[in-house]
């Protein structure tokens, strides 16, 4: 630890360094339980936190209520001396280091919805001692660190008489944003590097010193609000990316003209272009929410930020597209849209994975059902239709069998899983919508494809 660091911090920084630091993770979710894993392989002792008793209750008997993670990984953590899920906050006084990994949603108007982050700082807050480091992992707008969660969480500090605290001398606090990226075994926790920007240069250098146990690669930055800012940027790149070749897809339709063998074509050049995929709509936590909590965040420094929103809107409009696709294809049928059996294929918001966060399929599902199809969907990551904040269905996956196959007028591909039997759809279906060109890995269909 440098010289200029006070005790608390260099207290802080040994015990970081020999491991003997207890390391507190709130919200062992998508983001959340691999970092936990990470870090205890690392060689940290782990003491999770979640308001979820399933959560606590499947990690204590090494349930994988997270397929994408494998079973492994909650084995081990059961299996552990090292690690401990709890639901009880009071806790929170236990851990050195605490990883805050909560939902950081918008509202029914596109809004910030801060209500986790702030309830954890509360939490943190009232619990808060000398010599703990705090990090939000929450994706947000820059500013959010500094300007609404220390404040919080010191103000809940002195409402419960814990005392008053100084950052960088008493109590550290840091930003780092989450790089998860559910289903992709190329890309993991430890795998992908680490952005750290701290409060104030000690906070930077333990946090960077505690995610160095878990993690290969730590990046440190200036500040916190620019690792907040980073985060933003990757995500709004990626959406503003996905919404071009989305709105290409309509005009090269109108074209006749293949979008999927464009951006092939496309891709043999060898520099100045970068591939993006269109799709039924945008889905997970991150691309379809991020970009509003920077248009947000920058109304209030009166700035217009007219690319990002024009390209949400773009995306916010791929399942009312997708459904007119299917019209227009059911009518070629001499079919309408009510009373027409239609299968979904696919729940989860990508592939190979059982996430449902933001899926447009549930949008797509919903449109459907309200022109009066008879809408069912297949999934075998996700058998049950879950709870969500916005939809509820009764629903459960159908089989992809030649009875179901042959008994729908119309199959709407939205998600494209590996273990999905394409050549079933291929062989038994009268119409298939492929928002994924996903039929290309048939041959021979039987089946009319019509890409969306």
């Amino acid at each position: 630890m440098s010289m200029t660091m006070t005790n608390h911090a260099n207290e802080l920084g040994e015990k970081i360094a020999n491991k003997t630091a207890v390391i507190g993770i709130v919200g062992l979710g998508y983001v959340g339980l691999p970092l936990a894993d990470a870090l205890h392989t690392g060689g940290l002792r782990v003491l999770g936190f979640d308001v979820d008793p399933t959560k606590i209750s499947n990690l204590e008997q090494g349930v994988n209520y997270l397929k994408h993670l494998g079973a492994d990984m909650t084995e081990r953590l059961s299996e552990s001396e090292h690690f401990e899920a709890t639901a009880d906050f009071s806790r929170l006084d236990e851990p050195d280091v605490i990883l805050v990994c909560v939902p950081t949603p918008v509202g029914p108007h596109l809004e910030p919805d801060l209500t986790y982050v702030i309830k954890t700082a509360d939490a943190i807050g009232a619990r808060l001692r000398p010599g703990q480091l705090i990090v939000l992992e929450s994706t947000t707008y820059p500013g959010t660190t500094k300007g609404d969660f220390v404040p919080a969480m010191l103000q809940a500090a002195r409402s419960h008489q814990r005392g008053e605290f100084t950052l960088g001398e008493d109590v550290f606090v840091a930003f780092s944003p989450e790089r998860e990226d559910p289903g992709r075994k190329s890309h993991t926790t430890t795998t992908i590097p680490k952005l750290v920007g701290g409060t104030d240069s000690a906070s930077t250098e333990l946090a960077c010193a505690a995610y160095k146990h878990g993690v290969k690669e730590v990046v440190p930055v200036s500040s916190a609000e620019v690792a907040e800012a980073a985060k933003i940027l990757e995500n709004v790149f990626r959406a503003v990316n996905i919404a071009l070749v989305n709105e290409l897809k309509t005009v090269f339709d109108q074209m006749d003209i293949d979008v999927w063998e464009v951006i092939q074509a496309a891709s043999t050049k060898p520099f100045g272009f970068m591939p993006f995929y269109p799709g039924p709509g945008l889905g997970g936590h991150c691309i379809p929410i991020d970009p509003f909590y920077l248009t947000w965040k920058a109304r209030e420094h009166g700035c217009v930020t007219r690319f990002i929103e024009l390209a949400g809107e773009i995306n916010r409009r791929m399942p009312e597209y997708v459904v007119e696709k299917t019209a227009e294809a059911l009518n070629d049928d001499e079919k309408s849209v009510k009373g027409s059996s239609i299968i979904v294929v696919g729940l989860a918001y990508k592939p190979n994975v059982d996430d449902t966060r933001e899926t447009p399929a549930a949008e797509i599902i919903e449109l459907l059902a309200e022109r009066g199809a008879k809408v069912s969907y297949h999934d075998p990551h996700v058998p049950s239709f879950p709870s969500m904040r916005n939809y509820k269905f009764d629903m459960n996956s159908v089989p992809l069998d030649e009875q179901t196959l042959s008994g729908a007028d119309c199959v709407v591909i939205v998600t494209d899983h590996e273990i999905t039997d394409w050549q079933a759809i291929a062989d038994h279906a009268t119409l298939v919508i492929d928002t994924r060109n996903a039929m290309t890995k048939v041959e021979s269909p039987s089946s009319r494809i019509v890409k969306a």
